[in-house]
């Protein structure tokens, strides 16, 4: 099923994200726990792609795995930083073959030794390059892209981003993904300023659980977000004691998805980490919610 018909219809929706194996041994641990954040039965689950095409060959896979055992939609990512037109071409057909109808186009992120290399001659450089590639491909894919309620780490300003975000949109991107948040209002603002200019396409916040204190220093470094004073507080309070933590951590993302639907965005996505208690928790714990 084609995102985009899930994204028209008038229902509360919940997804999750999970993320490919890094090596052959760690492929069965990866995929059970897969499989139990799809018997969840969610709206979707989105498969992550490995920075650099690392863990590219297993996002198939699992994303083949989910939609034809668990009848559960797939998002497949796909990322292009340093690939040639070539190798997208190949990764283009692998997912037609796989039966994969919604393609997440990303950029991917810069590994240190990337950012070192002269970008000037690489055939993509930037995520639109992709999208456009995509459409003109001939494939029938429903293609998603991702902001930065933020603003991205490399644009100058707000103002760039969104004029940036505008062209992935009219080269054919139906729907975005957020960057993790905090702050709704963050978003509320970001909404309010993209709404204005041109931008209609459905937006999916992105929610991150922390579910331990040693995740926070790497998702805002990944991230750049802002960390409202709540939950800091939340943080230092029960940082100390996993099980508190994780629990405080839940109920913080539930309560900002909660705020979500009640502020009109229907459908809600959560970076579950390969965690199938963390995502089964949110679940019920939004269960009369979402229905």
């Amino acid at each position: 099923m084609k995102l985009s018909t899930l994204f028209n219809d008038d229902k509360l929706h919940l997804s999750f994200e999970v993320f490919p194996p890094k090596t052959d041994t760690a492929f069965e641990n990866v995929k059970t726990a897969t499989e139990e954040i799809a018997k969840l039965k969610p709206a979707f689950i989105s498969v992550t792609y490995g920075a650099g095409g690392g863990t590219s060959k297993y996002t198939l896979d699992i994303a083949k795995n989910i939609k034809d055992a668990y009848g559960v939609p797939t998002l497949a990512h796909l990322t292009c930083v340093s690939s040639t037109k070539e190798t997208v071409k190949q990764r283009i057909e692998d997912m037609k073959a796989a039966g994969i109808t919604n393609v997440m186009a990303l950029r991917g992120d810069l590994t240190p030794e990337l950012e070192g290399q002269d970008r000037s001659g690489w055939d993509y450089r930037h995520a639109i390059d992709l999208i456009r590639d995509l459409k003109e491909s001939g494939a029938d894919f429903c293609i998603g892209g991702a902001c930065y309620p933020e603003i991205h780490p490399e644009s100058a300003d707000q103002k760039e981003d969104i004029i940036h975000l505008k062209e992935k949109v009219d080269a054919g991107c139906e729907f975005l993904t957020t960057q993790m948040f905090f702050d709704n209002n963050l978003l509320y603002n970001f909404l309010y300023k993209i709404r204005e200019a041109g931008i209609t396409v459905p937006i999916v916040p992105g929610i991150m659980p922390i579910t331990n204190a040693n995740q926070i220093e790497r998702a805002i470094k990944l991230s750049g977000s802002f960390v409202p004073q709540r939950f800091k507080s939340l943080v230092d309070k029960f940082g100390g004691n996993p099980e508190a933590m994780k629990q405080a951590g839940i109920a913080y993302a539930t309560d900002q998805i909660i705020d979500l639907y009640s502020n009109g965005i229907k459908t809600v996505h959560v970076y579950s980490m390969n965690k199938p208690d963390v995502a089964a928790k949110i679940q019920d714990n939004l269960s009369a919610i979402i229905g």
